[in-house]
């Protein structure tokens, strides 16, 4: 089952077949080619990832409308972490902005906005489900990392 629900979350980052992706903004395109995994769903799962000139011209491309060399070289350009990593027992994990969060399991509100609550621990704030709080790629992030813990 474990290895299951490994493969099915694998298949949910990219929407190409050619290479893994995951998103690390909210914008579409805002994405970076998965290279290296290791210890997914274990206390020290860990995803590498490249942002590429494909990457950069998805974004430009579908998201600015037009990849031209200026829009590409600047999305190249974006300051990232691209190693993310979590604890899946503790649900702490970092994300590809370099945020310190923290998975604290389904919410338990009736009718709350978020499914889950995710704290980011460097400001002491619950994301609060919208676009600006990043809460979507934040919750992808974590669930590509630790996909036992999100169902």
């Amino acid at each position: 089952m474990r290895r299951l629900l490994l493969v099915l979350s694998a298949l949910m980052l990219a929407p190409s077949a050619e290479a893994k992706t995951l998103y690390y903004g909210s914008r579409v395109g805002m994405e970076v080619t998965i290279v290296k995994t290791s210890g997914i769903g274990s206390s020290h799962a860990r995803i590498v990832a490249k942002h590429t000139r494909q990457n950069a011209i998805t974004f430009c491309r579908d998201y600015v409308g037009k990849a031209t060399e200026e829009c590409i070289a600047k999305e190249l350009q974006t300051a990232l972490h691209l190693e993310i990593t979590a604890n899946c027992k503790t649900g702490k994990f970092t994300t590809f902005y370099g945020a310190n969060m923290l998975f604290q399991g389904r919410n338990p509100e009736p009718g709350a906005a978020t499914d889950y609550l995710i704290s980011d621990t460097d400001d002491d704030v619950v994301l609060d489900g919208s676009g600006a709080s990043g809460y979507d790629c934040t919750l992808e992030q974590f669930k590509a990392l630790c996909p036992n813990r999100v169902r």
